[in-house]
């Protein structure tokens, strides 16, 4: 396995084949050599994002641009059934505890939603400010992953957005979860019961409340769109694990692991 993972344009890493020489440049390069004091004769990843991975071997690394030499190009498939995490806004950060754990265990998109009991509000002035800092977080969990596939963060939604999402999905075929102590089915029965009829590439959607938990109203209009409520396990899981456990043990369900 190469020592690092770097992000690379997919322009550029499209037209890439094996004994190709490729400069990397500007803040990548620059954290490659600078930060992770790379060297000539390491071997790296490259990243598009989109699936693609070149494995090169540093010519010559500077401050400013880090030659490298293609060794394999490989294309991966994206999962057979691509999860979203639909993570409530909460407070401590918990919700980015939770995004970076899910891009590191392999969430296919994120999305940040304005619950109704989420005491962390952002208003329109917050909100350019706020996504840039999920995607740089995403970024980052991406690269020291080693995953190809940099996850999507989707436009914010308060409730009543979402639960039009949710009914679009379900029309789609997918699975759209909603974590909740009181669900009288298990994350794994619901998921199983799904997966067992579900096409490929259908997608499943996990919904995580806030600290606050989900209201009542909340719960029943998403379930009245079709999503279904689901139980994790006899404990209550913060707001910051509870979609990370759901993801692995819904991709475990799906062979995707």
């Amino acid at each position: 396995m190469s020592n690092h993972s770097f992000v690379i344009d997919p322009q550029q890493a499209q037209t890439a084949a094996v004994g190709d020489s490729l400069e990397l440049t500007g803040p990548e390069a620059h954290h490659a050599v600078a930060v992770k004091r790379t060297r000539a004769g390491e071997h790296l990843d490259l990243l598009d994002g989109n699936g693609l991975r070149l494995v090169v071997e540093v010519v010559s690394a500077d401050s400013a641009l880090l030659a490298v030499r293609v060794l394999e190009v490989l294309q991966e498939a994206p999962p057979a059934h691509p999860v979203t995490l639909v993570q409530a806004l909460s407070k401590g950060d918990r919700d980015l505890q939770a995004v970076e754990s899910a891009v590191e265990l392999g969430v296919f998109s994120v999305r940040p939603w304005q619950a109704d009991r989420s005491i962390v509000r952002w208003n329109a002035g917050k909100v350019d400010k706020a996504m840039a800092k999920w995607r740089s977080l995403v970024r980052a969990a991406q690269k020291q992953s080693r995953r190809s596939f940099e996850p999507a963060v989707l436009d914010p939604m308060g409730t009543k957005a979402l639960v039009q999402q949710v009914r679009s999905h379900v029309q789609a075929g997918d699975l759209v979860l909603v974590l909740h102590e009181q669900a009288e089915q298990s994350v794994a029965e619901v998921c199983s019961a799904w997966i067992d009829g579900a096409a490929e590439g259908a997608g499943v959607v996990l919904i995580v409340g806030p600290e606050g938990g989900i209201s009542d109203a909340e719960l029943e209009a998403l379930q009245q769109a079709g999503a279904q409520a689901g139980l994790l396990g006899r404990h209550v899981l913060r707001a910051s694990t509870a979609g990370p456990a759901a993801l692995v043990l819904v991709r475990h369900l799906a062979s995707d692991l």
